[in-house]
């Protein structure tokens, strides 16, 4: 938790500096109110004593209390102030950290998990910072403050006390040392809470097209039990602590006044009213102790969870991306587009086998150059090498003739056209979700949108659209089919202006007319430009300048598509299955 409070800006420090100062005037006027209820116990035992003296001692005390309420009001104003604008920075600081993470890290932490420290951990510190300015700095200046009061005014009552607080320490040790291990799995359950709904929102259509609503609801159960069933554990050993106090608070007030009676029972006449008016004074303060234990139990009842979501944003905080920012951002002239592996190999973080063996291979400027083999043969991984989604186990991967670790991740990213294999739209409109993103200049203008949705044939069902261009795009493409969705993630990598292309089996949910006409537009449009193209269809990459097939990670042909059929076994065995004779030769 400290190390998270490290992060508070000098500003948000001197905010709470001057918390502290009211905290000090609300504690020392607090703490006055006895001296005057002592006072007014005095004067209405003496004799003597004027009605205008009662009514100015309670005036004084009437000013400390409204005094206390405005000084009590200004450190909650600042403690709500900090809290906010910490947690606001926090969320960013989170944000842009997982932003700049490798999808090794992504796998690392789970999504899931990444989602509940950005938003359920960030509130537990905040709920701590605001409670916490306005008690836990608070409570043990006026424990000290009240002790250092009543420190002389009688030996029996300050054991009293002593035996009260004594009590309340050892029952708050033993409630911690059970309930703080619960706090930690609390947060881990709450991650699979997360898990689970987002799990059975995103695949919705497949659950009720299966009916495994019961099924899903028997997960969601399970995981909500276990979460409740902990909570409730915590709750049960929390709830302890406030009637414990409350008996402590009242036993204390007995037991100062039982001490009292007996001794001004047993005092002279003239010691009587000097010990009632002690006795008084002392059970305001002794309960101020006990009232101040008790908003420290309040804070320990928040502490154990918050630090251990402090822990948990600090995990994700002080995490060193494994790809690191390179310092070049321009390639070797000449080389635009030129994309070149030598021995490549790749194993996904903590598998035991490789996924790539030793790739090599060179995509010239203006080339198109396909991946082709059997599910899991490496061909998505492979592409994904370049852009640094992960970084190569071995080799070197060349764009531009610069190895892609020595760039910068932005200027390399510019140089990218990227079309996953899952199509993923954003919220917004056909425009902003076309012209999205930075390439390193300017925004894209609505004549480069219209020409790069027309380039990947999109044209026509846009135009249909209420808005056309300006028409919504709900969050995740859900309002397009799959095919419209595919052309409007390709228009997007067009309207980029792209040295490469990489088309991560990008073409699969069109048609073969509307892939073919796709193709012929960029291959047109778009010359000049290397296109990388992994693909399940033959169809598709007949036509490319090179066809690199691979098998189990490893390259086992590499050529145009008439060479690979008299040459490589595994491409014909995928061609044949796919074509007739004559369209393999056509």
């Amino acid at each position: 938790m400290i190390k998270l409070l490290k992060r508070l800006k000098s500003k948000e420090w001197l905010q709470v500096f001057v918390s502290l100062i009211f905290i000090v005037i609300q504690v020392w006027l607090d703490l006055k109110l006895p001296d005057y209820m002592s006072e007014i116990t005095r004067l209405t035992q003496t004799p003597a004593s004027q009605m205008s003296e009662i009514w100015f001692a309670g005036g004084k005390m009437m000013v400390c209390a409204l005094g206390s309420v405005v000084s009590a009001v200004a450190v909650g104003f600042f403690a709500a102030r900090i809290a906010a604008s910490f947690s606001q920075r926090l969320r960013s600081l989170l944000f842009s950290k997982v932003d700049a993470f490798s999808m090794e890290e992504i796998n690392r932490f789970s999504t899931d998990s990444l989602i509940t420290r950005s938003t359920n951990d960030i509130t537990q510190v905040q709920m701590l910072i605001t409670m916490g300015l306005q008690m836990m700095i608070k409570a043990p200046i006026m424990v000290v403050w009240a002790m250092t009061k009543i420190a002389g005014k009688g030996l029996e009552w300050t054991a009293a006390t002593g035996v009260a607080v004594g009590i309340m320490v050892v029952v708050i040790a033993t409630i911690m040392v059970f309930v703080l291990p619960k706090f930690r799995r609390m947060q881990t359950l709450t991650d699979n809470l997360n898990r689970v709904t987002r799990e059975n929102l995103t695949g919705l259509r497949v659950v009720r097209a299966y009916n495994a609503e019961h099924y899903q609801e028997e997960k969601f159960e399970y995981a909500n039990e276990e979460l409740t069933a902990t909570q409730l554990y915590t709750n049960r050993g929390m709830a302890i602590m406030m009637p414990m106090m409350s008996a402590l608070m009242s036993g204390l007030s007995l037991a100062i006044y039982w001490i009292g009676a007996y001794l001004i029972n047993g005092a002279a006449a003239m010691d009587r009213l000097t010990l009632f008016s002690n006795m008084v004074v002392f059970s305001a303060y002794a309960i101020q102790v006990i009232m101040s234990f008790m908003m420290m139990v309040m804070i320990f009842v928040m502490l154990p969870r918050a630090s251990v979501s402090a822990k948990r944003i600090n995990e994700v905080l002080e995490t060193k991306p494994a790809i690191i920012d390179g310092a070049v951002t321009e390639g070797k002239k000449g080389m635009e587009g030129e994309v070149e592996f030598r021995n490549v190999s790749f194993q996904y973080p903590g598998a035991s086998d490789y996924v790539l063996h030793d790739v090599s291979f060179t995509a010239k400027k203006g080339e198109t150059v396909a991946f082709i083999g059997s599910t899991g043969s490496g061909k998505s991984t492979l592409v994904s090498l370049i852009p640094r989604f992960y970084d190569a186990t071995e080799g070197n991967i060349l764009v531009d003739g610069i190895n892609v670790k020595e760039y910068a991740q932005e200027a390399l990213h510019n140089k990218i056209g990227y079309v996953p294999q899952k199509a993923v739209l954003f919220r917004g409109s056909v425009s902003s979700n076309v012209g999205y993103g930075d390439n390193g200049r300017k925004k894209p203008n609505q004549e480069d949108i219209k020409t790069a949705v027309r380039i990947a044939q999109g044209r026509d069902f846009v135009e249909k659209m209420g808005e056309q261009y300006e028409a919504e795009v709900s969050q995740g493409g859900n309002n397009v089919s799959g095919g419209q969705k595919q052309r409007l993630a390709i228009a997007r990598a067009v309207c980029r202006k792209p040295e490469l292309y990489i088309f991560d089996d990008s073409f699969s949910a069109l048609d073969y007319k509307t892939d073919r006409i796709l193709r012929s537009a960029l291959k047109k449009e778009t010359a000049g430009v290397t296109s990388l193209i992994v693909a399940q269809r033959i169809g598709t990459i007949m036509d490319a300048d090179k066809i690199i097939v691979l098998d189990e990670g490893k390259v086992v042909g590499n050529g145009t598509h008439r060479e690979l059929l008299n040459t490589c076994e595994v491409y014909k065995e995928i061609a044949t299955s796919q074509l007739s004779e004559e369209e393999l030769i056509s």
